[in-house]
């Protein structure tokens, strides 16, 4: 069972000042879903903590290494363990400041490195480190129009460097755990992976078609299958569901309530026990504000439930 709580500002071309997260929202989002059974948090960095090796990327806010070490314990002994996520998709790191513009350079690897580095040593080397790796396409980095400068890494560019943050992420004596939607549109992907990376294909019903297979007929149906092709190669998966609202569910003002239940459903039907490893929650908003944390906390509730059918 996880849950993940999205703090900093992954997905913008412009990285932000200021840290959005408030510490007493946090707590009571992490209690709660501590007391919802929940056994494990992914915690989006990015410019979230103070990297010893690049202090540099710190923001107003970010948290020092004694910070983010004593909260992991405190929620140790609420039962959660705490998964780190660095998130090196082009379209997701605006993180990485200036390091940004530096992609697939002798300079990038090495802060790469010694990102990895540095969170193995802070978090004690988890079990796992997200390194996300999703929506890296010139679509997704410009769809507000906003966007003074796009990099797409493509074919054996975009190969090499994930398997370059795979290698680095092991030899630091962790597993790399990777968004797997790279996979729906470039098959040959399931044959490259290593099948030590734990995948999570993420599926959020947003073009409303459904989740029976031979019955969803819109650009969702490939997203649907990703479980079955995962399946199919062999990886051990995590599926990833949400309470966030996609766009036809938005025009059609139905919201997503429904979501995180029937992907449970399904993927409990469907998908080999050998090859399901949990589920995760991803409502994909901040610690920052009360409207936030209702939709965090009605999440949990939901997740809490669908893993009770």
């Amino acid at each position: 069972m996880v849950r993940l709580v999205s703090a900093p500002n992954g997905h913008s071309p412009f990285p932000d000042t200021e840290l959005r997260n408030k510490d007493d929202l946090w707590r009571k989002a992490t209690d709660y879903i501590a007391a919802k059974g929940m056994n494990m948090i992914v915690v989006d960095l990015g410019e979230g903590l103070v990297y010893p090796s690049h202090p540099e990327l710190s923001i107003k806010g970010s948290w020092t290494p004694e910070k983010m070490r004593a909260e992991i314990v405190r929620l140790n002994k609420l039962g959660i363990e705490v998964i780190p996520k660095l998130n090196f998709s082009t379209t997701h790191n605006g993180w990485l400041k200036h390091y940004r513009r530096m992609i697939s350079t002798p300079t990038y690897y090495k802060v790469c490195e010694d990102l990895i580095a540095d969170v193995a040593e802070i978090f004690d080397h988890p079990r796992f480190l997200h390194i996300g790796y999703d929506e890296e396409t010139a679509r997704h980095q410009d769809h507000s129009g906003r966007c003074l400068y796009v990099i797409v890494r493509k074919g054996e560019f975009w190969m090499h460097d994930f398997l370059h943050i795979v290698r680095t992420v092991e030899k630091n004596d962790m597993r790399a755990w990777a968004w797997s939607d790279y996979g729906w549109d470039h098959p040959e992907f399931y044959e490259r992976c290593p099948k030590s990376v734990l995948m999570s294909n993420w599926y959020y019903d947003e073009s409303y078609g459904g989740f029976e297979l031979s019955e969803n007929k819109t650009s969702d149906h490939k997203r649907l299958k990703g479980f079955y092709d995962l399946d199919k190669a062999g990886f051990e998966q995590v599926p990833c569901g949400t309470n966030w609202t996609g766009w036809q569910r938005k025009k059609l003002k139905i919201g997503a309530d429904d979501v995180i239940g029937k992907l449970v459903k399904l993927c409990r039907r469907d998908i080999s026990a050998k090859s399901l490893k949990g589920f995760m929650m991803a409502p994909w908003v901040s610690c920052n504000n009360e409207a936030n944390l209702k939709i965090n906390l009605k999440g949990a509730d939901l997740f809490a439930e669908a893993l009770k059918s």
